[in-house]
């Protein structure tokens, strides 16, 4: 464990491993993703929940969200840990089934907001910032409309994707 004040503690455990479920950050007033969903809800269990999050550029952005306040991964236990990454990694299948992107990313960084989620991106070497991250520089203004047209057919997609999320996350 990190030693900083408010750090989740996992329980139990030798040599680093954590066992069993862990204790939650008190969560500060201010957390967002305590206060709110976040997002459009597609699927939701007790422990997490899979947002899309509402991006015109990118529709089929989504966000797998950690329900406990905690900041990092390894404030997880093992098995939390092994759950929230086999839910990113479903995440991930549903968009290549779903839109047949040429890239898929996935982000956490909790510089904004210190509750862990991740972002789960699928991309096209024709999107408003290939090959920048979607918060870098947007590509040159010519790749507008292009982008434009690439959003509005995923974003047609997207009941399917719902549905799919659904099916897959069921259980």
């Amino acid at each position: 464990m990190s030693g900083l004040p408010g750090a989740a503690a996992p329980s139990g455990g030798k040599d680093g491993e954590s066992q069993g479920e862990t204790v939650p950050l008190r969560a500060p007033a201010d957390c967002t993703l305590c206060s709110s969903d976040g997002g459009e809800v597609v699927v939701r269990s007790a422990r997490w929940r899979v947002i899309l999050a509402g991006d015109a550029d990118y529709p089929p952005f989504t966000r797998v969200i950690w329900r406990a306040h905690m900041a990092e991964m390894s404030d997880l236990s093992d098995a939390e840990r092994r759950e929230l990454f086999d839910v990113v990694l479903a995440v991930e299948r549903v968009q290549r089934d779903v839109f047949a992107p040429d890239k898929i990313n996935w982000a956490a960084f909790g510089n904004m907001v210190p509750h862990l989620h991740w972002h789960v991106i699928p991309r096209w070497r024709d999107d408003r910032h290939f090959p920048e991250s979607v918060w870098g520089k947007p590509a040159d203004a010519e790749r507008d409309a292009a982008a434009r047209a690439r959003a509005q057919a995923v974003a047609a997609l997207l009941p399917r994707y719902r549905q799919a999320l659904a099916e897959r996350l069921a259980g």
